[in-house]
């Protein structure tokens, strides 16, 4: 993928840039996103959209039964459909062993991968049990059907809280029990005012991209090379896990990232279809692609977020936090997938927020159910342990009779104490608050919201029989994580420059991010920059899009890279100008004197045609106008915000609309603030979804009840409220040279907070709320408990 230059540059430019010695400025301004062209256009290429002569398509057969022994498959009828060339079930791929971790430091977990078609038991609705390869969709569709799968039922754990069972001989559904903690909690509790007591719990749910999931697998036997399209997030990582699952050398797959619609987190890892679309296209010996429908997306693709937490706090009389105790149980799903209990344990390391805490113990319970794996979705544990976090400081506030704002500020940590340590890690990184002043957001982002009007309208409003109320969360969020990121720049002979980086686009902005970054930073106008992703046959390392990490990491990497770039041209532009090194500086893609007093100047292009091999020009350089660009960390840096929510309450059909929004979000330093307020108002979009609307339910017998958008509910634009951002630079990030901190997840993180705790104000019972979603029916419950309310006939 990359951004297409000819047409859109002139799109975008309303006229061209005068020849000047002014250096233009593009980090922190919201310029025109270089991406968006081909998508209005309908030049994109989605998975969708591409094909290859001769291709395959496979479909998958899958579980229907939650728990069992598979007895046996027929396939004689599927076989017999015209244009099946082959169906496949565990016997046939015996030698592929499952699919490895690449996001987990903890141990024993490898029993528990999930192979890439069911071995002698199934474990969840939608598990990949046999694939049908034939020359048309419809009749692979048709075939699939036939093909008949005798279960013997086993009985399915579908609740998390429940005693484990039997995974299978000699390990039980429980693989881990995860613990983190720091100080005296015994001493905390003991010398305890009050101590007080939660149990909160949030929903299944997930990402659900407008765009399925999907693959193309194409194998070229003259060069014995495999190529995979419709890569996303990972895709060097990607390479290498199919490599070894293969047994092919790395150097002999590639993989290419088309346009995505949407990530989240769900899109992008490496799952069973991918290694059976490759798999096909090697033993068949022609293009194989597979494209999932809504349905199976639905029963098949990665869920998250299903969590029960039991947590108490110690405080004092002032309000302030002694110590923590939480005990979480992890709904995991039936297989551990790729991001190993990543998502548990970072839950467990981020759970206090902004605050101070002189002792924490957490006791993590990662279990397994006959559910959909879980992984990662947005913000993964941070939207979960958020919920947690801030309803614990508003059950504190409600205990003592102390403003919830007051008991917020009187535990925050403060700015002079930054960098502060945790004491704690994340996935085995020590979690050191980089740099933050979270009252000085807490203040910008009441005054942002006006809350003191917002108070006043609440208190007319209820005068007037109307259920309305205000809620606030706080959140401190990671992003950045290293430990590398390079990038190779490019100049040709017409001066447009090609940052190529490892990293992926899945809708964030890369392309413009980076061209802005590169622009400032080299001295050329930004649309002239091509920026090439996703492509591993462009650049040997890469570490894709995931944790907020592509602004820090390869826009670190685009700095480096671009000085080194700048560093080489005037030197060859001071040998070719006869004019001082010093003296000169590259403006608009041209090496100029710096204060004017020589018109002498030459452009990058034709820097470039003197560095070529054929040059005479060139001597002991190496050929070409190019430069590499490291960056390495060891450390993430944590960025941090502030929701407001604004909720009227209908009684009568406990439906909840959320009114008006504020978020106010310190960046560290914002690279063009139009993407970052985009993100911010995309995640709270899921992040409603999440709070109120979204939940994958299953029965019993681990049937799921939540396949079409009938019954898994989405945010419409219908229930979005209007949005106030705030974006703030008040902590740039010591760990970086440009001072970047992640904005992929800010939008979504405290979502459910806020709007749980305006649910409370609404309906005038403090803690009420402690699940998610708040559905209409679980409202109606909790009004039903209201002293002196019908909930039929209430104001609303």
């Amino acid at each position: 993928m990359t951004s297409v230059l000819s047409d859109q540059s002139e799109h975008i430019r309303e006229k061209a840039s005068p020849e000047t010695t002014e250096k233009q400025r593009y980090i922190g301004l919201p310029v025109t996103r270089l991406e968006d062209f081909p998508l209005v256009t309908g030049r994109a290429c989605f998975l969708g959209d591409l094909s290859f002569p001769h291709q395959l398509h496979m479909r998958v057969v899958r579980s229907q039964v939650a728990h069992g022994r598979i007895v046996s498959i027929d396939m004689e009828e599927a076989l017999k459909v015209p244009g099946v060339l082959a169906i496949w079930t565990t016997a046939d791929v015996d030698e592929i062993p499952p699919i490895s971790f690449r996001a987990t430091t903890i141990k024993g977990l490898e029993r528990y991968r999930q192979p890439i078609l069911a071995r002698e038991y199934v474990r969840y609705v939608g598990e990949p049990v046999a694939v049908v390869f034939a020359d048309d969709a419809y009749r692979a569709e048709d075939a699939a059907e036939l093909v008949v799968i005798d279960v013997d039922s086993l009985p399915p754990i579908v609740d998390a809280l429940s005693a484990p069972g039997e995974f299978a001989p000699g390990c039980t559904t429980e693989p881990v029990v995860l613990e983190k903690g720091y100080g005296d909690l015994d001493a905390a509790m003991a010398q305890a005012f009050k101590i007080v007591e939660l149990e909160l719990a949030i929903g299944r749910h997930s990402g659900i991209p407008l765009e399925t999931r999907g693959a193309l697998a194409r194998y070229n036997q003259a060069r014995n090379h495999l190529e995979l399209h419709g890569a996303a997030k990972r895709p060097h990582f990607n390479r290498e896990q199919l490599a070894e699952l293969l047994s092919i050398p790395p150097s002999s797959i590639d993989l290419f990232e088309n346009h995505v619609g949407g990530s989240f987190g769900v899109r992008g890892e490496l799952y069973p279809e991918d290694v059976l679309v490759c798999l096909g296209a090697l033993r068949l010996r022609r293009p194989v692609k597979w494209v999932e429908d809504r349905r199976e997306h639905m029963m098949a693709t990665n869920q998250s977020r299903q969590q029960t937490h039991r947590i108490k706090a110690a405080v004092d009389a002032q309000g302030y936090i002694l110590g923590i105790q939480n005990t979480m149980f992890h709904d995991q799903g039936a297989y551990v997938r790729t991001h190993g209990a990543r998502v548990a344990d970072m839950t467990m390391a981020l759970l206090l927020g902004p605050y101070r805490v002189p002792a924490y113990r957490s006791t993590g319970y990662f279990r397994l159910t006959n559910k959909t794996p879980a992984a990662t979705y947005r913000s993964p544990g941070r939207y979960e342990g958020s919920f947690v976090q801030e309803r614990l400081m508003d059950a504190i506030a409600g205990a003592l009779g102390i403003d919830s704002i007051d008991i917020r500020r009187r535990n925050l940590i403060g700015k002079e104490e930054m960098p502060f340590d945790r004491h704690v890690d994340a996935n085995g990184a020590e979690i050191i608050l980089d740099s933050g002043d979270y009252a000085g957001l807490l203040d910008k982002a009441l005054l942002a919201a006006d809350w003191a009007g917002l108070r006043s309208q609440v208190a007319q409003r209820r005068a007037a029989g109307e259920m309305v109320g205000l809620g606030l969360g706080m959140f401190v969020e990671k992003s950045g994580m290293g430990p590398y990121d390079g990038v190779r720049i490019n100049v040709d002979t017409d001066g447009y420059v090609e940052v190529v980086t490892g990293a992926a686009s899945v809708g964030q902005g890369v392309e413009t991010v980076m061209a802005q970054i590169c622009a400032e930073t080299l001295g050329v106008d930004y649309l002239r920059i091509r920026v090439t992703h996703g492509q591993t046959n462009r650049i040997a390392y890469g570490n894709g899009a995931h944790a907020s990490r592509v602004t820090v990491m390869t826009g670190s990497a685009t700095h480096v890279a671009a000085l080194k770039l700048r560093e080489k041209a005037i030197d060859v532009a001071a040998e070719m100008l006869k004019i001082p090194h010093a003296a000169l500086d590259i403006v608009d893609g041209r090496v100029v004197v710096l204060d004017g007093s020589s018109e002498k100047a030459v452009t990058l292009g034709e820097i470039a045609k003197n560095l070529a091999p054929a040059s005479p020009l060139r001597g002991a350089r190496e050929p070409g106008l190019s430069a590499e660009g490291w960056f390495h960390t060891e450390d993430e840096n944590y960025p941090y915000g502030v929701h407001i929510a604004m909720v009227c309450v209908d009684a009568e059909t406990g439906g909840v609309a959320v009114e008006r929004y504020a978020i106010a979000y310190d960046v560290g330093r914002a690279v063009n603030p139009m993407l970052i307020e985009g993100q911010m108002v995309g995640g709270l979009a899921q992040g409603i979804g999440g709070a109120l609307f979204e939940e994958f339910v299953y029965d019993s017998q681990g049937q799921p009840l939540s396949l079409t958008f009938a019954d898994y509910l989405m945010l419409s634009a219908k229930e979005m409220p209007p949005v106030n951002v705030l974006l703030c630079e008040d902590a740039p990030s010591p760990l970086n040279p440009l001072g970047l901190k992640g904005a992929g997840e800010g939008g979504i993180t405290a979502v459910g907070a806020a709007i749980a705790s305006a649910i409370d104000d609404a309906i005038g019972m403090p803690g009420a709320v402690t699940r998610l979603p708040v559905t209409p029916q679980r409202l109606r419950q909790i009004l039903a408990r209201k002293p002196n309310t019908n909930p039929s006939h209430a104001a609303h």
